[in-house]
């Protein structure tokens, strides 16, 4: 879907008028209208505008319907499920990632070590 559909289908569910959003972005109405239409290109600025104005994010706006990336956590997942997403990584990060593992559980095992050396004196 382009944005100009977007913004139609946006403006429709919320029952607002083309010439509301026209004066808000400082359009003449047949100007408005022609950019829903297609034949005519938006402004950024006027997209700012409309996704201000609408309280949603230009992302949102351009990409209404569409699966947005949302910031995952690995905290929530199981051990597999974080497997899983380490392993889609880039070769290079998932070395850094490998690396950074080995470090911890080196570091677990000369604790785990010393303390029990130092408990048995």
């Amino acid at each position: 879907m382009i944005i100009e559909d977007n913004i139609k289908r946006l403006r429709e569910d919320r029952g607002v008028k083309q010439a509301e959003i026209a004066d808000l972005i400082d359009m003449h109405h047949s100007n408005y209208s022609k950019i829903e239409n297609g034949q005519r290109e938006i402004s950024l600025a006027a997209v700012d505008k409309i996704a201000e104005f609408f309280n949603i994010s230009i992302d949102e706006l351009v990409h209404m319907g569409n699966d947005i990336p949302k910031e995952i956590s690995l905290e929530d997942k199981t051990t597999v499920e974080q497997v899983k997403l380490i392993q889609e990584l880039d070769p290079e990060e998932k070395g850094m990632i490998y690396k950074m593992i080995e470090t911890f559980l080196t570091k677990k095992k000369f604790k785990d070590f010393f303390n029990k050396n130092i408990a048995a004196l």
